[in-house]
């Protein structure tokens, strides 16, 4: 689906009766999440197109307390080049432009972002965690300042955390009316909102705060800060996709996913892809709709790419750092 047919999530009214409906079978969910992994394999020629389909989703990310300009810098030269150009000549798409999705930093250095992909030449979106990331204990006024703090320094895109209390407690008003201040508060930038599954107690939970924060205007959800002791599982991943299934069957509005936290090898790229593809469609296999947050997975990647273009491993010292 190309970016251009691609229509913004506007959001809907608070629907309880469709959040106190929802119920979740978790036995079947865990079993059908089990199987997935160990029945899907994808090889050879059609192993590399989907590698390269993985780099064009991936959110590559620093959110670390010693992140300098020079860290965000290198960080973005690895965005516009994220493969080798020597392997993406052999692989023949030169004229496929392929960067990643975005760039992930926090607020305070989405201006160095913005001013590296500048010096490289790049048109990727530059993201920025907000919101009180990663707990969200911090007062609303100054999580929605910190919305618009990134966004006036040029972010694209807004990673927010929730209050978890609102889903432990039920309380749906709550959390409805949180995010769609801070949707307000992004204005054109999307609103990606992190559930942070790892603290909601159950799958049932999961999908009801999918569903209450996609109708606050949620542009895409997402599973996990990636700081939490479980981050992206499959059970937690097949319960939110299908929420988003159901909120499109309902309202005509897709809303995208974007799974964090663990990803690290390019098998694990592929078996995130494969579930996309089965639950969701194609559609759901591009950046427009899919992200993959990771800092370490584009480095596994690179080097799979370059054993199909060599058919040998690379040292870790033949890849650029990210």
């Amino acid at each position: 689906m190309a970016t251009k047919d691609w229509v913004r999530n506007t959001g809907t009214d608070l629907d309880l009766a469709w959040v106190h409906s929802v119920r979740v079978n978790t036995p079947a969910t865990n079993r059908r999440a089990a199987t997935h992994k160990t029945r899907r394999s994808v090889k050879k020629e059609w192993q590399a197109a989907w590698l390269l389909r993985a780099v064009q989703c991936i959110d590559l990310t620093t959110l670390d307390g010693d992140d300098t300009p020079g860290n965000v810098k290198r960080l973005c030269f690895k965005a516009q080049t994220p493969v080798r150009p020597d392997l993406i000549e052999q692989l023949g798409v030169e004229h496929k432009n392929i960067t990643v999705g975005a760039i992930c930093v926090y607020p305070s250095r989405v201006e160095d972002a913005i001013r590296s992909l500048k010096e490289a030449g790049s048109t990727v979106p530059v993201a920025s965690v907000a919101a009180g990331f990663p707990a969200g204990q911090t007062s609303m006024t100054q999580r929605l300042a910190e919305i618009r703090e990134a966004v006036s320094a040029g972010a694209n895109e807004i990673d927010i955390v929730i209050t978890r209390t609102h889903v432990l407690t039920g309380n749906w008003q709550a959390l409805y009316d949180e995010v769609k201040a801070m949707r307000e508060a992004c204005g054109e930038a999307h609103l990606k909102t992190i559930l942070a599954t790892g603290h909601l107690g159950t799958l049932t939970n999961v999908y009801k705060a999918s569903v209450v924060c996609m109708m606050a205007g949620s542009d895409v959800i997402k599973t996990s800060t990636g700081k939490e002791g479980v981050n992206a599982t499959f059970p937690v991943a097949l319960v939110m996709l299908r929420a988003i299934r159901e909120y499109f069957a309902r309202t005509g509005y897709r809303v995208g996913f974007k799974p964090a936290g663990g990803i690290r090898t390019a098998k694990d790229s592929l078996s995130w892809l494969a579930l996309m593809k089965e639950e969701l469609g194609d559609e759901w296999t591009r950046p427009e709709l899919f992200r993959i947050g990771a800092s370490s997975l584009l480095g596994d990647i690179e080097r799979q790419l370059f054993h199909h273009c060599t058919g040998r491993y690379a040292a870790a010292h033949q890849m650029a750092m990210s």
